[in-house]
């Protein structure tokens, strides 16, 4: 199956349009496409904004896991058997042209109601357009179309999986919930059932990528369970792309506790193979005071870059301010994204005499 023609393909383009495969989930990958969005084509008619980047543009594939088994997404998978939707919601969301709007329509939860209070809109849509449409991966194309979304959206997988985690104490936990519980050290997560199969659009998108990116977002729940399923690990390794790893700002409590920049690298290379990484994209600005304050009340800290060790792993390190202070510590979705165009226009020179 061949990818959907970007939104504006008949209209003029620039000289370069660069190709992203954002693979993650939760609200970091949301914070990359939001600030990749302002690089995408307009489709023709769009109201978007009027500024847009002069120079290149950037058609936008996120590859989005789909292991989520609390709140409201977990409620719809178990009483409809569908695919969670709730990070697919945020990517699309991220990736609206209507933010004022529509995108606020899919994010409202319900406050009360028998059956309804704590699910979103976004998710009983999506829920109630799988069961018209038969197919999870159609529900989120036709969505997409509602929202008319900056890029393409698809699920890690189209098969109902259950993450589970093997952890130093030796204890077997199952679901994404009770992993993200977990006080004990993940060693290594898996998928239930093991086989599980890729879209074909999303290693195409892979293979034709001029930059690859995995999250910025939870570690073991959001970004390697997209590397465990079959044929991706192969793909990103195959691919002539930049590969690039946002770092998270923090420790995670529950995953990711006591881990350096380098713990991350050497977590995804223990899933998905050794040696493929190119870059690893950390943060420079210290957190301040108040925030560390606050997260350190919940034995978070943040995240070291041991430089060396990095080294030493064969991944470069390219260190910016990518910090955005709020309620809580966020990647900046401008300075991500233009990190991450740069790299694109990297992966375009270096792909470009190899296809």
């Amino acid at each position: 199956m061949t990818l959907p023609d970007r939104p504006d393909a008949s209209a003029p383009q620039p000289a370069e349009t660069y190709r992203v495969v954002a693979i993650g989930g939760g609200t970091g990958l949301s914070a990359l496409l939001h600030g990749l969005k302002r690089y995408a084509p307009r489709r023709p008619g769009s109201d978007r904004g009027a500024e847009q980047h002069p120079g290149p543009l950037v058609d936008i594939t996120a590859v989005v896991t789909v292991t989520d088994d609390g709140g409201s997404s977990g409620r719809l998978r178990r009483e409809f058997s569908v695919l969670p939707p709730g990070d697919i919601r945020n990517c699309m969301v991220a990736l609206s042209e209507d933010e004022a709007l529509l995108s606020r329509l899919f994010q409202y939860r319900f406050p009360r109601g028998r059956g309804l209070k704590g699910h979103s809109f976004g998710n009983l849509f999506l829920t109630a357009l799988t069961d018209i449409t038969g197919d999870f991966p159609q529900a989120v194309r036709v969505s997409s179309d509602v929202l008319a979304i900056a890029g393409r959206i698809y699920p890690s997988t189209t098969q109902n999986v259950t993450l589970v985690a093997r952890l130093a104490d030796g204890t077997r936990v199952e679901g994404e919930t009770r992993i993200s519980r977990s006080r004990s050290r993940i060693r290594r997560i898996s998928l239930r059932p093991r086989r599980v199969k890729p879209l074909p659009e999303t290693l195409q998108a892979i293979a034709e990528a001029d930059l690859i990116t995995l999250g910025p977002g939870s570690l073991f729940t959001s970004v390697i369970p997209n590397l465990l399923v079959e044929g991706i690990p192969e793909a990103l390794r195959a691919s002539p792309a930049v590969k690039a790893y946002f770092v998270n700002l923090m420790w995670q409590p529950g995953e990711t506790m006591h881990f350096t920049a380098a713990d991350h690298v050497e977590a995804i290379y223990r899933h998905a193979g050794e040696g493929w990484l190119d870059y690893v994209i950390v943060n420079t600005r210290p957190v301040s005071e108040e925030l560390r304050a606050r997260y350190a009340r919940r034995r978070a800290q943040p995240v070291e870059i041991d430089f060396d060790r990095l080294e030493r792993l064969g991944v470069k390190v390219l260190a910016r301010d990518l910090l955005q202070e709020g309620d809580k510590v966020r990647h900046d979705p401008a300075a991500t994204a233009q990190v991450a165009l740069e790299l694109a226009a990297e992966g375009r020179r270096r792909a470009s005499g190899k296809r």
